[in-house]
């Protein structure tokens, strides 16, 4: 039997006006992203109204400190940690305006450990606020579009259902900076807005392999906040993670490493790149808190260079064991039998 002409015509009309729809949208989002991630790239270094870099969050006068916790349950351990350091309180005071700075790289579900697990979102707002914080942000500027990233990693759910507000990058969420003696982050485009009234910061970042800089851990995490063509700085890897860390003294960080990706980062995609450590790391010195967290990955100090880069420019230390970590254990997890 011969098929219809006019049914065939409609499926072609069909098929044409379908095809032309999904172009708009995808060109329509590519376009709103683009100048987050993939600009053809800032004003020349030293031109009029690059403004100086200044992200201090650290608590003044507080000795360096660490907590490791070895358990299965992501929220559990997190408090643990946290209340081994003096608690919540010991940071987040009555009216703090929070900014958690998130790993949302990329689209894909929490289980592939490529992106902040949304367990730990949830869990920071609500202690956030219960120590009496007056607001909690949520943010990061992604590699992939960012709405997507923060639905697919369920970030977005997750921080909401907290009570924390989700702002994703906008162009005007952003000014040309300049870090003071930097090389690299020179009149550079930077996510700087979300941090207007903020008193705290928390850095939160999963433990994963990287196939340039060795690892990407929480002094890595601050990369999100650079718009731009930023992967031209990948050719400098460890020099930019080293001014990142000088860039911003977080209040205290978050390495989560329950299911570590030991292999193929820093997207993974497969779950024989994981592997469960079951090890929560909060620190208030971000490169203590990356040295631990390369012993994990089986990494010296010497295959992941920013870490040194970063302690001789004062970031922080090296030798995490100067900070005497508080080590815990909770429930049922094998490394702590």
């Amino acid at each position: 039997m011969n098929p219809d002409p006019e049914n065939n015509q409609l499926s072609r009309r069909q098929f044409l006006h379908r095809l032309t729809k999904a172009g708009v949208s995808i060109t329509a989002a590519c376009a709103a992203g683009f100048w987050f991630y993939d600009s053809k790239g800032p004003p020349a270094a030293g031109k009029k109204g690059t403004t100086p870099i200044q992200f201090d969050f650290a608590i003044d006068d507080l000795e360096p400190k660490m907590s490791i916790v070895q358990g299965e349950d992501r929220a559990a351990a997190l408090q643990a940690a946290l209340k081994s350091l003096g608690g919540i309180e010991s940071f987040v005071k009555k009216g703090d305006r929070v900014l958690l700075k998130v790993n949302a790289a990329f689209a894909t579900p929490a289980m592939l450990s490529a992106t902040t697990h949304p367990a730990i979102v949830t869990e920071m707002a609500k202690l956030c606020f219960k120590a009496g914080a007056a607001s909690v942000v949520v943010t990061d500027n992604p590699i992939n579009d960012p709405s997507s990233c923060f639905a697919l990693t369920g970030i977005e759910e997750a921080a909401r259902s907290a009570g924390a507000e989700v702002i994703l990058p906008r162009h005007d969420l952003f000014s040309i900076m300049t870090l003071k003696d930097a090389k690299l982050i020179r009149s550079w485009p930077v996510l700087n807005k979300p941090f207007k009234n903020i008193t705290k910061v928390i850095g939160m970042a999963p433990l994963k392999d990287h196939h340039r800089s060795g690892a990407s851990m929480t002094m890595k995490n601050w990369y999100g906040l650079l718009g731009g063509r930023r992967n031209i700085f990948h050719q400098n890897i460890n020099d930019i993670i080293k001014e990142l860390a000088m860039m911003i003294k977080p209040t205290f960080v978050v390495l989560d490493a329950t299911t570590t990706m030991m292999t193929n980062g820093p997207t993974g995609g497969s779950l024989s790149d994981l592997k469960d450590t079951h090890t929560m790391i909060v620190s208030t010195d971000q490169v203590a808190a990356d040295a631990f967290g390369a012993s994990l990955l089986g990494r010296t100090l010497d295959q992941v260079p920013f870490i040194r880069k970063a302690e001789a420019l004062g970031a922080g230390t090296a030798d995490y064991r100067k900070l005497n970590p508080i080590m815990t254990s909770i429930g049922k997890s094998p490394l702590a039998q």
